[in-house]
Order: structure tokens, then sequence, then C-alpha cells
């Protein structure tokens, strides 16, 4: 493999092994900040205990994730320098300026607010110590929105010129500089898409982790009767502890989706005029037609989506839908692979000019087997969320708890499912793209950059060495937080004991793993 191929492996390793972390952080947070919010403001003593409880424990699961994604974060800003030399020096001075943001204003942020939450208990006035909780969670969402900034940079480029003399883009006054970065169209339909979609892997978590916990207390209370005091008290668990928790998780999951549908109806629209290649790719749409059906499946070994359409056949597809995705009509004409890419050639050239100074071939689609199946899994594994939450919406009506083990396995198996649509919707976002490493803008194509010409000089060997070496430890670093995250989940909430002399609920504390 070539120096190209293995940076690419490299930076996408790494980048969604780091996101794994990043909406969990983000949902998590905003998710125990509403739980201590609760907390605070319940009248009701054993309420408040409840979601104090609630609070510490996935508070103490926070605490890891977010270790854990410090340390696979920091690898990324490197990897411009390393292996991207070119891109770097090209879009520098306006890609850092988003990313810069994002440590200085975000990152310090949720960092010191987060140190004074984890030590603050029982130090800082209750409301102040709730402040800070909510500031880590607005922080989070804060980083968030600068990082997608910098990458909608690179979708579509806007607030920036080309310097003829320097070769590089730079922001530039006359074209909204800064602002205009921050405020590109790209970035304000990507950003609500991409906390939703933090917000139900984070709901999907709170739900997994409670039903499994509320179908084991329900177990033990019929085993050991509700008639004796400890079968009452593991029914009180389950009833007043986790239900709760349970249908919480079950309201942030809702919301995420009602998002989640919204923004990726706007974003498409976005995209169909920013990108049309992307979206095309991503319905393996080969010849241009009018009144675009969407693709259900569509069968063909990954060279007949590679190298041409010519053996991609639709089994299943639905009439018009592509067409109404795109444009809200039913009739409108959508742009095919195969004449975009003609369209493509004759505009930025047959042939392009490698990082070694070589002229090659231009080919400017993507990989149509990736991009047609990370744009389908992204949608049908968030669908597994949908299923817990109305199963668990089922299961807790009325006031029930349920023992079924086919549930409690279920809600804990479903977990991963939305981490992984994130992450099949980030290898749609990146790999639609390509060749284009920065992607140029429909009314103004002077900023552009293809990938091929955005790496370093470095020797594959140096490349693949760097990319065992992080391949190892990122492996070493999950199994860690794998059984890190695995003993705070089964640990579970310490059930509340009454003083036997004052008759006062006892204070649960926060626990660490480190």
């Amino acid at each position: 493999m070539e120096a190209l191929d293995l940076a690419r492996w490299q930076f996408g390793i790494t980048t969604v092994y780091h996101f794994i972390f990043v909406p969990l952080t983000i949902g998590l947070s905003l998710l125990v900040a509403l739980m201590q919010t609760m907390a605070v403001r319940s009248k009701d003593p054993l309420r408040k205990d409840s979601w104090t409880r609630m609070t510490k424990f996935f508070g103490s699961m926070l605490i890891v994730n977010f270790g854990i994604g410090i340390a696979t974060g920091i690898v990324q800003e490197f990897q411009f320098g390393m292996n991207w030399s070119e891109y770097a020096r090209y879009v520098g001075d306006v890609f850092g300026a988003p990313l810069a943001l994002e440590g200085l204003a975000a990152f310090f942020v949720e960092s010191v607010f987060l140190g004074l939450w984890i030590f603050g208990w029982g130090k800082l006035s209750e409301r102040v110590h709730l402040l800070t909780i909510w500031a880590v969670a607005a922080a989070t969402t804060a980083s968030g929105y600068f990082i997608v900034a910098a990458n909608s940079f690179m979708q579509h480029p806007v607030g920036a010129a080309l310097n003829p003399e320097t070769g590089r883009a730079e922001l530039d006054p006359a074209q909204g500089s800064i602002l205009a970065v921050l405020t590109n169209v790209t970035t304000l339909a990507a950003f609500p898409h991409v906390i939703a979609g933090a917000w139900l892997v984070a709901g999907a978590f709170v739900t997994g982790v409670a039903s499994w916990h509320m179908v084991r207390h329900h177990r033990r209370a019929r085993a050991l009767g509700l008639e004796s005091p400890e079968g009452a008290v593991q029914d009180a668990a389950a009833r007043d502890l986790y239900r709760p928790t349970v249908r919480f998780g079950v309201v942030a999951m809702f919301v995420s989706a009602v998002l989640l549908v919204i923004s990726g109806d706007f974003q498409a629209q976005i995209m169909f005029r920013q990108q049309p290649m992307k979206m095309a790719s991503a319905e393996a749409l080969c010849e241009t037609e009018t009144g675009a059906a969407f693709s259900i499946l569509t069968v063909g070994g990954p060279d007949a989506f590679s190298e041409d359409c010519s053996g991609v056949t639709h089994l299943i597809e639905i009439p018009y839908v592509t067409s109404f995705l795109a444009t809200h009509t039913f009739d409108a004409t959508l742009q095919g692979v195969d004449d975009l890419n003609a369209q493509y050639k004759e505009q930025f050239g047959q042939t392009v000019t490698d990082v070694h100074g070589n002229q090659v071939p231009a080919d400017y689609r993507p990989n149509l087997f990736v991009t047609y199946w990370s744009f389908r899994l992204m949608m049908g594994l968030a669908a597994f969320s949908g299923i817990v939450a109305l199963w668990a919406l089922w299961a807790t009506r009325g006031g029930r708890t349920t023992g079924s083990k086919a549930f409690g396995w279920f809600t804990v198996l479903a977990i991963p499912m939305p981490f992984l649509a994130n992450a099949a919707g980030w290898v749609f976002t990146e790999i639609g793209r390509q060749p284009w490493v920065v992607h140029p803008n429909p009314d103004d194509p002077t900023i552009r950059l293809m990938t091929m010409q955005g790496v370093s000089g470095n020797p594959g060997w140096m490349v693949l060495t760097s990319l065992i070496a992080f391949t190892l430890v990122y492996g070493v670093l999950a199994v860690v937080w794998f059984q890190l995250m695995r003993r705070a989940a089964l640990r579970g909430v310490p059930l509340a004991q009454r003083d036997p002399v004052t008759d006062e609920l006892d204070t649960p504390t926060l626990s660490f793993d480190y």
C-alpha cells in the first residue's frame, strides 16, 4: 500500500475510534445535568435521593469516558502535521481557527468545570454545584460545534480566499472571515444532526443500563417474595429507582429521534446542492433520472460499485423518494454518478498533479460501495433505538416493571447500535466527499484540494509503523475503557439505607475508576 492509502487508513481508524467517546460524553453530560437538576428541584426526599444516586452513578461513567476521550483525541490534531502536512499548509490558516477556539473556549472550560463538579460535592452550595455540570454540558456541546465548523469548511469552504503568492487559503474579511466559517450553512445543518446523534447514544446508554438493573431487581424481588423485607427493597429499587430512569432515557431517545429526522432532511437537501456526487453515490444513482427512486437494496460486488455502475442492480426501490428528499418535489431531475464524473473532468481537468508532482488520471467518484452501505447502516442501526424505546414504554406502562430477560438483554445489546450508526454516518460523510479533502464550493470552486495532494511526503514504511503502533495502543485503551465502563455499569446504584438513630437516608458517594 502507498503512503496515501496508509495515511487515510490511520486517520480513519483513529478518528472513528475517538468518535466512540465523543457522542457519549456530549450526550451523557447533558443527561447527568438533567438528572442532577431533578434532584435539586425535587421536594420529595425519596425522589431527591433517587435522582442524586443516578446522577453519581452515570456521572462515574461520564468521568471514565471523558478521560479516555482526551487520550484518543489529542492524536487527531498531530496527524495534520505528521501525515497531512500539505493539507495543513494549504488550509491551516482557516482550519486552525475553529480548532483553536475548540481548545480555548470549550475544552478548557469543560475540563475545569468537570473537576469542580467531581470534587465539589458537599463543598459547593447545591445550586452552584449544579451550575458546574451544566457548564460541562454547555462546553462539550460548544466543543462539538467548533469541530463541526472545522469539518464543514472541508465540505463547503467559505470565508476565505486563495492567496496567489503563497498558494494558501487564508481568512478573508471580504468573504466574511471567521464569522462566515462559524456560520457556514453546512455547519448549521450538520451540528443539530451531530448533537441529536449524541443524545441518541446517551439515551440508549442510560435506557440500556437502567433496564438491565430494573429487570435484575424485579426478578430478585419475585424470587425473595414481595412480602419479605428484602424483597420489598428490591421491588422498590426496580419501581422507584430504575423505572423512572428507563423512561427518562426513552424521552431523550424520542427527542433526539425527532431532531435527527428534521435535521437529516435539511442536511440532505443542502448536500444534494453542495455535493451532488456524494448523494448520487449514496443512492448508487448511476444515470441522471427524473423522479429518482430511493434504493432499499442494491446488489453488486465492490468492483461493480467502484469501477463503474454497469454491474449495479437495484432490487428494491421506492419510486420518487430520492427526488423528494433532494427538493421536496417528486419530479426533480437528479444527476447521476457517471454524468457528474464527466462534468467534473471537464471542469477540473482530466488529470491531476499529485503530491510528488506526477500527472495521474482524475476520477471524481467516491467509493460507491462504502458510500452506499454506510448511508444505509447509519439509518438502519439507529432503528434499534426505536425498537428499544417502544418496548421500554410498553414494559413500564402504568407504573409496571418487568422481569423479562429478553427485554433486559436486548436493551444491553442495543447500546452499541447508536455508536455504530454515528460512526457509519461519519464514514459516509468523509468517504462520500472523496476524492476531495477540501470539496470545492459550487458557487466559487477556487479553494479546493484533492486528497492525494494533501498527504505528506513520508515513506510508506514510516506511516505503516505509526499505524501499527496506534492500532495496538488504541486496542489496549479499548480493553481498559470497556472493562472500566462495564465494572461501573454492573456495580449499580447503592440502595438507600436509613440511619437507625436519625432516620435519615445515607448519602451516596461518587465512585471513581482509576
